[in-house]
């Protein structure tokens, strides 16, 4: 491509797409790390100038890993619908970004063009909008999808629960499950993260999931959040399992260190859609996070928003019923304060939303990051005003297992109330029958575990 296409008309000037792309992006210390940022914010500036210019047609001839040597950016590409692509080639991302937050602009209008973008032209636009940009686009977009029950509604937000046990103790993880059940959390998933990666530890729990939801007949789904072939291992011998789950990064490299690859995606898919005991059709469970894979030196010269955005066209293949970016969770080297979560957080609902998958966020946090509390929850207020699909809740917004803070199942309920959400419709009716929920909020019962003993 011609430098020209990239030139902001001022020096400084970019040599290609994926030199670009990585300095116009807000500062992040991963990309710091990797050596890819700006090195001044009038380098930033420029970039972004110079990205607002180039065409989505530059964009689709420039994947930031060749087609040739990566198969997630095959994915990507493969996946264009050409007509739509055909309509909308000529945009530039500053037109697109307008096209997004025009008062004018509906679901069904971004729904039009969705299937002619890529993952980066998704990353670029988001790299021109500010926070409430985000919130706003965002706010435009309805995505559903359905396992057991049906997320992503109007008036909903969702919750995994998450009773996560350091010694994978089946007592304490059900004791858990039933107070967050109590609190009216559970609606995205009853999804667990073992201790230990087997099959044995695997088949344990979902038996034990699947038994509380069948005891109580609640409109949910389970997940047990060991790699892939384990989970796969435990299904053919009969393991109860709703949701197949796996982590997921942006490149081929990136993905080879978590031990997949889309051969492995697909077989697992095609498994999951016919031994699954979840009514489905959407199956499969996925979690990313900005900079994982530079974690795994598997970055290939790519800031991390665009991995990022590269994760979601690649979740979009397998149809899934919940995504999730565990945004403050890999530590400072990637996010390194509230400010830099809280803007990764936004970033990725959106970009997860405009590819058209359900999505969902862990709004957490490490002891070792210069975050807290406070900028979680503004976090998880911002996300709520957008639309984000799900959040994840531990019990007291402190995980032992995972040793990091996250959003509460007290959470929910404020953020039910401020902005006058509900669980998901079928979950709903549930708790009403329950005696949980009345009149569009939890009763007087809510919080009291025994309710299910």
């Amino acid at each position: 491509m011609s430098q020209h296409a990239l030139d902001a008309g001022a020096a400084p000037s970019f040599d290609s797409v994926r030199e670009v792309l990585a300095k116009a992006n807000e500062e992040k210390t991963g990309d710091q790390l990797a050596g890819v940022a700006a090195d001044t914010e009038a380098e930033r500036v420029a970039a972004k100038r110079a990205l607002a210019k180039t065409t989505l047609e530059t964009l689709r001839e420039n994947p930031v890993v060749p087609y040739d040597d990566d198969e997630v950016t095959r994915v990507i590409q493969d996946a264009v619908r050409e007509p739509v692509y055909e309509r909308i080639r000529d945009w530039t991302v500053a037109e697109l970004r307008e096209f997004l937050v025009d008062e004018s602009t509906t679901d069904r209008d971004i729904k039009a063009i969705r299937r002619g973008l890529t993952s980066e032209m998704i990353a670029a636009v988001t790299k021109l909008m500010t926070n409430m940009d985000l919130v706003l686009a965002t706010s435009k977009m309805t995505v559903t999808a359905r396992c057991n029950n049906t997320i992503g509604t109007d008036g909903a937000l969702s919750f995994r629960l998450q009773p996560n046990d350091p010694s994978d103790d089946i007592e304490r993880i059900l004791d858990s499950a039933r107070e967050g059940l109590a609190y009216g959390v559970g609606d995205a998933v009853i999804g667990i993260n073992p201790v230990e990666d087997g099959v044995g530890t695997v088949t344990e729990i979902l038996e034990a999931t699947h038994g509380l939801i069948e005891e109580w007949s609640i409109p949910t789904q389970n997940c047990c959040l060991a790699h892939v072939t384990t989970q796969m291992d435990a299904i053919r011998e009969g393991a109860p399992a709703d949701l197949l789950f796996q982590s997921l990064a942006g490149t081929e490299a990136g993905n080879d260190e978590f031990g997949v690859d889309v051969e492995l995606l697909d077989e697992a898919h095609a498994l999951a859609r016919r031994r699954s005991t979840a009514s489905g059709p959407n199956v499969t469970y996925f979690e990313t996070g900005q900079g994982s894979e530079l974690s795994g030196d598997a970055h290939e010269g790519v800031d991390q928003l665009t991995l990022e955005a590269r994760c979601y066209g690649l979740a979009k293949r397998y149809d899934p019923f919940l995504v999730n970016t565990v945004v403050g969770f890999i530590g400072p080297e990637y996010l390194y304060d509230g400010r830099q979560v809280i803007r990764a957080g936004l970033e990725d609902v959106f970009m997860g939303q405009l590819h058209g998958i359900p999505m969902g966020i862990d709004a957490c946090y490490t002891n070792h990051i210069q975050a807290d509390q406070n900028d979680i929850e503004n976090l998880a207020v911002l996300l709520a005003a957008a639309g984000a699909n799900f959040f994840i809740t531990v019990p007291m917004g402190d995980d032992v297992m995972l040793n990091y803070q996250s959003n509460s199942y007290h959470d929910a309920a404020a953020l039910w109330e401020i902005f006058d959400l509900g669980p998901a419709p079928e979950f709903r009716e549930w708790l009403v029958e329950t005696g949980i929920w009345e009149n569009g909020s939890l009763t007087a019962r809510a919080g009291d575990p025994t309710v299910f003993t």
